[in-house]
C-alpha cells in the first residue's frame, strides 16, 4: 500500500451476518480465538488480550455473546445473537486494510449467508502528518481569505 493520505483516521467497517452458524455463534471460546488470532491475519497488532462475556437476557432471543480486542490500529468488536443466527461486527482502524478481504474471512469464520455492509470514512479531516496538514491549511486560508 501507498503512503497514507494527508487527512483521514481510517475505515470503520459495520458489518451485519444473517443466518450465521448457531453452535459458533453460541461459542465463548471460538468467539475469543477468533478475536484473539484475527488481528494477526489482518497485519494488525492486538494490544490486549480480547474480553468476551455471555449476557444471558430474561428473552432468551437477546441473549447471545459480546467481545471486544484492542489492537493498536484501533478495535475489533462483536456481538452474536445466537437465537436468531445473527451477528454484528464492527472493525475500525487507522491503518488502512482490505475490507473485501475481512468481509470474506469474516463470512467464512462464521458461515453467514446473507450481510449488510457499511464502510465509513472516518475522520477525514484528522491530519495525518502535522508539518504538511498545516501547510495545506494556511494555504487553503491565504486562498480564500483574498
Amino acid at each position: 500500500m501507498g503512503n497514507k493520505p494527508e487527512f483521514g483516521f481510517g475505515l470503520h467497517l459495520m458489518m451485519d451476518g444473517y443466518g450465521c452458524d448457531r453452535a459458533l455463534l453460541n461459542d465463548i471460546n471460538y468467539i475469543y480465538d477468533f478475536l484473539s488470532s484475527y488481528p494477526a491475519e489482518m497485519a494488525m497488532t492486538k494490544i490486549m488480550p480480547p474480553y468476551v462475556f455471555r449476557y444471558d437476557a430474561r428473552k432468551p432471543e437477546d441473549s447471545g455473546i459480546s467481545g471486544f480486542v484492542l489492537i493498536a490500529e484501533s478495535h475489533i468488536s462483536i456481538h452474536t445473537f445466537p437465537e436468531k443466527d445473527y451477528l454484528s461486527l464492527d472493525i475500525f482502524s487507522c491503518k488502512p486494510f482490505d475490507v473485501d478481504r475481512a468481509v470474506a474471512a469474516v463470512t467464512r469464520y462464521f458461515r453467514i449467508q446473507r450481510k449488510e455492509l457499511n464502510v465509513v470514512n472516518r475522520g477525514q479531516e484528522f491530519p495525518n502528518n502535522i508539518r504538511q496538514s498545516s501547510r495545506i491549511v494556511q494555504m487553503d486560508r491565504l486562498r480564500h481569505h483574498f
